[in-house]
């Protein structure tokens, strides 16, 4: 109760000293894999280049198991980066570390601001918002393991293999692949958080369960068209692949809008 009675100035140290510890977690994450980066960034921010990647045997061996002749599910692929840029590669280990330890301090940072409103939320609105933190980042790292392992892949393999002439050939950098890399999976993550915002947007009385009920038809056509854009394979498995768990993604939304 005493925290109740905090002056404005006291929140604003509060604030200052939680924004501070959520700045240093990041730094100690980030100098750690700063550390670490030439021993996981081979087997994890190039997972997706290799052959024996788990969403390509995923594919391989449901063409195996479906007797599929399709080169969808049957090719082998792999991708040999370049770098032309003299300081990409140094960069690239310094925002490639910042970025994970961004991703890793969710949690964290999700505990802090806990922290910082409990106080002033009643019995009832603890418990709701506690559940919301939690879902939320639950579902951000869903959709980040959807980008990492699904999403991506996908739209690496076809991309890199995309031909507009024969006289052309395809020479990936390093700085496409990581910033290409980078924002599907980061973007994925963001995108499973829209049960827990449609959810807080109906608090506020700004979306109703029955509008997204009405308009259910014409979110299915902006899901796929979404999807299309994301992996434009031109393959009806690959468009499923994504725009299912979107599809799921609204529904939910759904569920969860308050009456």
């Amino acid at each position: 109760m005493m925290e109740k009675q905090l002056s404005f100035w006291d929140h604003l140290d509060v604030l200052r000293f939680m924004l501070l510890r959520v700045l240093v977690v990041w730094l100690v994450l980030a100098v750690g894999y700063f550390i670490a980066m030439p021993f996981i960034f081979d087997d994890l921010i190039l997972g997706a280049c290799n052959n024996d990647f788990p969403f390509y045997r995923f594919l391989r061996w449901i063409g195996t198991e479906l007797q599929l002749s399709d080169s969808f599910f049957t090719q082998d692929f792999s991708v040999k980066l370049i770098n032309i840029n003299l300081a990409a590669p140094f960069f690239i280990h310094l925002s490639t570390s910042f970025w994970l330890s961004v991703v890793t301090a969710t949690p964290y940072l999700f505990f802090e601001v806990w922290r910082f409103v409990e106080p002033a939320l009643y019995p009832r609105e603890r418990r709701g918002v506690r559940k919301t933190l939690l879902l939320g980042t639950l579902m951000f790292y869903v959709g980040v393991l959807v980008g990492y392992y699904m999403v991506y892949p996908l739209t690496l393999r076809f991309l890199s293999t995309y031909q507009l002439s024969t006289a052309i050939n395809n020479v990936i950098s390093l700085n496409s692949y990581i910033d290409n890399f980078m924002m599907l999976v980061l973007c994925m993550g963001l995108a499973f958080e829209l049960p827990l915002v449609t959810w807080l947007l109906s608090l506020l009385g700004l979306i109703r369960r029955q509008t997204l009920r009405t308009y259910r038809r014409h979110a299915v056509v902006l899901i796929v068209v979404a999807a299309a854009i994301i992996t434009p394979t031109g393959d009806p498995f690959t468009l499923a692949v994504v725009s299912i768990p979107l599809y799921l993604l609204y529904e939910l939304s759904v569920l969860m809008v308050r009456k």
